[in-house]
C-alpha cells in the first residue's frame, strides 16, 4: 500500500504556509508549550526552555536504536534538537536538552539535512524534542517539500505539549511519538517542575490519537502513520506506570502501540533524588510489563 505523508497534501493545498504564519506569531510572546512564558523569542529573549530564536541541532543520523517500526532496514532519520521545555531532573540527554550542546542550523540547512537523510534511505524524519522549535521546523519542512521530501514525519516529544499547537499540526505530522512520563502530579512536579503534566498529557494524547489513529505499518513492518507511545518505568514508580497503562487502554486504544522501557539509569540531578538515584529493578520492570499483558494492551512491548 502506498502512503503519501500528510504534510505533502497540506503543503499542496497551501495550508502549510498558513500554519507557519500562525506559529511564527506565537514566538513574539512565546506560548508554544504549556509553560506559556510569553517572552519575545524573535528578539532573542529566552523562556523556561532556554532555547533561542535560532534553531540549534546536536546531531542528525540514521538511528538504529529506535522502535522497530521506525528503524526498519535503513534506520530512522533522527535529528536531535537542543533544549527542552521539561528539563527533567533525570534527563538522559541532558548535555543536549539542558546545556544546549549543538550547532545553529538555518531553516534552509535543516531542509537539506532532512533531504540528505531521505537520500540515505531512512524511513522517516524523526524530530527529537521539537516542541520549542515548531515554527522553524515547519519553515524548513516547506523548503524540503518543494525539493522532494516524501517520507513520514515523526514528532518525538516529552508529552508536555500545547494543545493549541498540536491542533495546528494536524495534517503535518504522520507519526506522533510522545513519552507519557507520569499521571501523578506530585511526581511530575518534583521531577519536572510541571504539576499540570498529567492533565496536559491526557488531553494531548487524545488529540494525537484523533488525528492519526493507531500506528499503521506497511508490509515490511515500517510505520507510516499513527500514534506510538513510550513509557519509561521509573524507580519506585510502578503504581503510576500502571495508571499510565490503564489510561491508554481505557481512553486511547487497546490497540495502541506502547513501548514500555527499562533503560532508566541515574543521570543529571537524579543522583541526589531518591529513589531516582538507583536503576529500575528487574522485578519493578517486569511487574509493569506483565500488567500490560494482564489488561490486554495488545501492542505493548519492550524494546
Amino acid at each position: 500500500m502506498e502512503y503519501t505523508p500528510l504534510y505533502v497534501k497540506t503543503a499542496s493545498e497551501g495550508k502549510l504556509e498558513e500554519k507557519i504564519q500562525i506559529l511564527k506569531s506565537m514566538l513574539l510572546s512565546c506560548t508554544l508549550c504549556p509553560r506559556r512564558c510569553r517572552v519575545n523569542r524573535v528578539e532573542g529573549k529566552k523562556g523556561y526552555c532556554n532555547a533561542p530564536y535560532e534553531l540549534y541541532i546536536s546531531s542528525a543520523f540514521p538511528h538504529f536504536g529506535e522502535e522497530s517500526p521506525l528503524v526498519g532496514k535503513n534506520g530512522s532519520g533522527t535529528i536531535f534538537l537542543t533544549h527542552c521545555n521539561l528539563r527533567c531532573s533525570f534527563c538522559q540527554n541532558y548535555e543536549i536538552s539542558i546545556y544546549g550542546e549543538g550547532t545553529e542550523c538555518s531553516t534552509e540547512r535543516l531542509a537539506e539535512v532532512m533531504l540528505k537523510l531521505q537520500e540515505r534511505g531512512c524511513h522517516n524524519i524523526n524530530l527529537v524534542t521539537p516542541t520549542h522549535y515548531v515554527p522553524q521546523i515547519l519553515m524548513a519542512l516547506s523548503f524540503a517539500v518543494e525539493r522532494g521530501l516524501t517520507i513520514p514525519l515523526v514528532y518525538n516529544c516529552g508529552g508536555y505539549e500545547s494543545i493549541d499547537v498540536i491542533k495546528i499540526l494536524e495534517g503535518i505530522i504522520d507519526i506522533y511519538m510522545p513519552d507519557v512520563k507520569f499521571l501523578d502530579g506530585s511526581l511530575s512536579e518534583r521531577y519536572c517542575n510541571a504539576r499540570d503534566y498529567p492533565e496536559v498529557v491526557k488531553v494531548v494524547l487524545k488529540e494525537m490519537q484523533q488525528q492519526v489513529g493507531d500506528l499503521v505499518v506497511d508490509e515490511k513492518g515500517i510505520g507510516k502513520r499513527g500514534l506510538l507511545i513510550r513509557h519509561l518505568v521509573m524507580p519506585g514508580g510502578g503504581d503510576d506506570s500502571k495508571r499510565v497503562l490503564d489510561f491508554i487502554k481505557e481512553n486511547i486504544s487497546e490497540n495502541a502501540f506502547v513501548n514500555i522501557m527499562a533503560q532508566y539509569h541515574p543521570c543529571y540531578k537524579s543522583f541526589d533524588i531518591p529513589p531516582l538515584n538507583r536503576r529500575v529493578s528487574e522485578r519493578e520492570f517486569l511487574d509493569v510489563l506483565f500488567y500490560a499483558q494482564k489488561i490486554n494492551l495488545i501492542r505493548a512491548y519492550h524494546h
